[in-house]
């Protein structure tokens, strides 16, 4: 168990920077939804060389070489709430560097789901 919660920490944290690059690089791409179809392609095109999008992807990508890892040994019933804890990772993550704005029921509702995954985890090492 120790070893599944150790890469799923990695994992985690390998995807919610991920996300955090993936965001960055599409906010500076500007809202594909007031785009016509020419500006989109256009903006597609453009994403290909945008290093945020290209790191980002990279570090998704570990995420899932890593979860697929852990699917190789670990009950999906106990790596799957696992991956719930990226939850808290990202707001963290959302808050210090993308500015964003995370209130008390958000926080609440993230702390409710890490009590859930804490009580998933600890049913699978009891038995």
């Amino acid at each position: 168990m120790l070893k599944t919660l150790i890469v799923m920490l990695i994992a985690i944290s390998a995807g919610a920077v991920g996300d955090i690059f993936l965001t960055q690089g599409m906010k500076s791409t500007g809202d594909l939804s007031a785009m016509n179809i020419r500006q989109i392609i256009s903006t597609v095109l453009g994403a290909l060389t945008n290093w945020r999008l290209i790191l980002g992807t990279a570090m998704q990508a570990v995420y899932f070489g890593l979860w697929l890892a852990v699917l190789s040994w670990e009950d999906l019933s106990v790596a799957l709430p696992l991956q719930a804890l990226s939850y808290l990772v990202v707001a963290f993550l959302a808050q210090w560097f993308l500015g964003e704005q995370v209130g008390g029921m958000r926080w609440a509702g993230i702390c409710l789901i890490c009590v859930g995954v804490a009580l998933v985890t600890r049913s699978s090492v009891i038995q």
